[in-house]
């Protein structure tokens, strides 16, 4: 059976919010399938680091500075990824931050560093990218990382949920109007992820309750979100725009 993915390699991928966590494994997935990939974070020095291991089992990967909310640091970063790589086919759309509480015990500071993140970054990420790709009439994918509190409803993460909520909504706005330049734009919504940020919560008594109400009664695997990140990301999707992929072991649809 042919490989539906061949056509990522020689390709080039931008991603946000790559030094851990589920960014950094789509950039060691993407440089798998040949993909030349930009990591970028906040944190030069981790993304750094990751370069330099996925470099040496054979993939390319440019370490870069970015915070996304800064419309000059998009820009530079933008700039940079596409001078050194040659151009972006591919933004992935992964920074995210959560500040989680009460939300009567929220601030303005904690609602606005989690929306701008969240949301304004992804735009502003989204329209540098696109304003490039059709000034050289080329076309690309975007792939937003919302989730599955886009759509259902959780304690203590007021912000992060709106915000991967507001997420979906600007994925098919930007379908809407990116697609006469031939760039799609969808979305990937996972469901709870095994990941070291979370495995000592996922290890106590609240977070073995949260597995049972998951229809299949366990967390993801980064690795379950290989499949629907490279089918975004490919001409295997070619028709899809607008379009969210909810990955979640049935959460989404659970009625508790």
């Amino acid at each position: 059976m042919s490989n539906p993915f061949s056509d990522l390699s020689g390709k080039t991928a931008l991603i946000t919010g790559a030094s851990a966590g589920l960014g950094r494994h789509f950039a060691e997935l993407l440089t798998r399938y040949g993909v030349r990939v930009a990591i970028a974070a906040r944190r030069k020095e981790l993304v750094a680091q990751i370069a330099d291991e996925l470099a040496a089992k054979g993939g390319s990967a440019l370490p870069l500075a970015l915070d996304v909310t800064d419309p000059d640091s998009v820009a530079a970063a933008v700039d940079s990824a596409a001078s050194e790589l040659g151009g972006i086919d591919i933004l992935v759309n992964n920074a995210g931050v959560s500040v989680n509480g009460p939300v009567l015990e929220q601030t303005a500071a904690d609602w606005d560093r989690v929306l701008d993140t969240n949301v304004k970054g992804a735009f502003l990420m989204s329209t540098e990218v696109a304003r490039r790709l059709r000034e050289a009439r080329r076309p690309g994918v975007i792939v937003n990382i919302a989730s599955v509190l886009a759509f259902r409803q959780a304690k203590e993460v007021t912000a992060y949920a709106t915000s991967k909520a507001a997420l979906v909504q600007l994925t098919k706005m930007l379908a809407l109007e990116l697609a006469r330049h031939q760039i799609r734009v969808n979305a990937l919504a996972p469901g709870y992820v095994l990941t070291d940020i979370n495995r000592d919560f996922f290890a106590s008594d609240p977070g073995k309750e949260l597995i049972r109400r998951i229809p299949q009664r366990r967390l993801g695997d980064p690795q379950d979100l290989d499949a629907p990140l490279l089918l975004l990301a490919s001409d295997a999707s070619r028709f899809m725009t607008g379009a969210v992929i909810v990955a979640d072991g049935g959460y989404a649809i659970a009625g508790v």
